[in-house]
């Protein structure tokens, strides 16, 4: 899947991918609604003004929230129900999302209402896409969710001129902010106050992000992987198709097919070969241990993006020729998503062990037949030392952060909600593994890049790793003596998370899978 082509524009009515998803949240696509999200908006949204006005009992609409939900709300009530919803609910704390998280979060908001099953008014939703297209980030602390409600309480404040708001970079009175953007602030009515709080929507939005990261940083690492392996003069023999078709995994296979493609001219890895038996298991597991983690992914990616897809709201008003009513269920349940990113949090920090050890076999001189630390003068210099101590510590955190957050059960709401599924907090640590991730293929990339300097063969590298090496070389120089190697990291780890690594390798040897 191409994971930098991004849109200009983005229209919610039909399905969208993660692409589209990205598309919007990070780059600032605009976005638009299609006629159908329209009409089943508005047309969902007169079933339950109807059913107000026949004093019809509906959860949320017409009771209490949770346990209260026995308590009933008089017509004349509602709009207020809807208002202290979200003041009430307004309970998280700490640090804010992230600008592209707030909007993430929002954009699958009017995902999961646009399905028309959710019975708001298409001005509500309309809000929701201003704040979009016109750059205004709600303010929301993202630590204390169980899965829904608190962060997303924050944001919906926002919608009434309540709360903070981000503007052109500026955190300003949400009233302010939307003065400044032209925006009207608007008071909720029945079910859309609690439609805004409901939902697997900030679950989701964050597991697109994290995961989006991951898939880039998988293929990411074959190419690094691949740059290591011809820097260590590695046995090409154990990625052929002759190996592969004895262990069909497809995703093993395909890794193994990128690896070879990656590295099919280069000289240097053809002059290695025969100088020994095999290589140490973080050079020659790559397609196995890749491939494992990105059939992980795989599998979340085929889960998220039917999440993305789905009515997650409760309740669903539903309204057909043979049943009509306001179905009070579990669609929030964020189970899917939640394990679906706790696995993904294990196949990341897999990837990101066997970096550390490719990295940890270049920077040995015992193992890689490289300088110690990859510099001319080791003892007054520490060289590359420090890296492989920085990865050692991110790899630490990202151990810790692989235990599973749905596994865990605290009860909530006077055990009206006895079982809670715990996926929020499974989709925020996975933003903060990706992240760690990329690091850590960083220093491997700078380490292998750094080879250059002590070439064991006069034969040159494939074209691909040539490619790559020329780009990094216009802003990391080749370390003679110790330098300050911060700025560097994180131009690495640029280079990976904007996609431009792979497009530059595909550019050399066509699409990598």
């Amino acid at each position: 899947m191409n994971l930098t082509n991004m849109k200009k524009s983005v229209t919610l009515g039909g399905r969208i991918n993660l692409n589209d998803f990205v598309a919007v949240s990070r780059f600032h696509a605009e976005l638009l609604f299609s006629e159908d999200y329209c009409r089943r908006v508005s047309e969902n949204r007169k079933v339950v003004e109807q059913w107000i006005a026949e004093n019809k009992v509906m959860y949320g609409v017409t009771t209490g929230f949770g346990s209260l939900c026995n308590k009933v709300i008089s017509p004349e009530e509602a709009g207020q129900l809807q208002h202290n919803i979200i003041a009430s609910h307004s309970t998280s704390v700490g640090e804010p999302f992230t600008e592209e998280q707030a909007r993430a979060v929002m954009l699958m908001v009017l995902q999961n209402l646009g399905q028309g099953y959710s019975g708001v008014r298409l001005e509500l939703l309309e809000k929701y896409r201003e704040f979009l297209n016109k750059g205004v980030t709600p303010w929301a602390p993202r630590e204390g969710s169980v899965g829904y409600l608190s962060p997303e309480a924050h944001m919906a404040r926002v919608v009434e001129g309540d709360g903070k708001a981000y503007y052109q970079g500026e955190l300003l009175d949400a009233a302010e902010a939307l003065r400044r953007a032209g925006i009207e602030p608007l008071k909720l009515a029945s079910k859309e106050g609690l439609a805004l709080v409901s939902g697997t929507t900030s679950v989701t939005a964050l597991a697109v992000l994290a995961l989006y990261d991951m898939l880039k940083a998988a293929l990411s690492a074959d190419v690094i992987g691949a740059f290591s392996f011809e820097a260590c003069g590695g046995q090409l023999d154990a990625f052929c198709e002759e190996v592969m078709s004895v262990r069909p995994h497809p995703e093993q296979g395909t890794t193994a097919k990128n690896l070879r493609s990656i590295l099919k001219d280069s000289a240097m890895l053809k002059e290695a070969q025969g100088e020994h038996l095999q290589d140490c298991l973080s050079l020659r597991c790559i397609p196995q241990l890749h491939g494992a983690a990105k059939k992980t992914l795989y599998d979340a990616l085929r889960t998220i993006e039917t999440e993305m897809n789905a009515c997650c709201d409760n309740p669903i008003i539903w309204k057909s020729e043979t049943r009509s009513t306001a179905i009070s269920a579990c669609n929030p349940d964020s189970s899917y998503v939640g394990i679906e990113m706790d696995s993904a949090c294990i196949a990341a920090t897999n990837l990101a062990k066997i970096s550390e050890r490719r990295s940890n076999h270049l920077i040995d001189e015992s193992l890689s037949g490289y300088p110690c630390f990859m510099v001319k003068n080791p003892g007054l210099n520490s060289g590359l030392m420090i890296t492989q101590y920085t990865q050692a510590g991110l790899l630490n955190e990202m151990r810790v952060l692989s235990t599973s957050a749905t596994i865990d059960n605290t009860p909530t709401c006077c055990n009206q909600e006895d079982y809670v599924a715990m996926g929020y907090n499974a989709a925020k640590k996975a933003v903060t593994i990706a992240e760690r991730l990329e690091y850590i293929l960083a220093m491997e990339l700078l380490d292998v890049y750094e080879t250059l300097g002590f070439q064991k063969s006069t034969a040159p590298r494939g074209s691909a790793t040539r490619t790559v090496f020329d780009e990094i070389a216009k802003t990391v120089p080749q370390m003679e003596d110790d330098m300050f190697l911060h700025p560097h990291i994180e131009t690495l780890r640029d280079l990976i998370h904007s996609g431009r690594l792979v497009q530059l390798v595909q550019g050399c040897v066509g699409a990598l899978e």
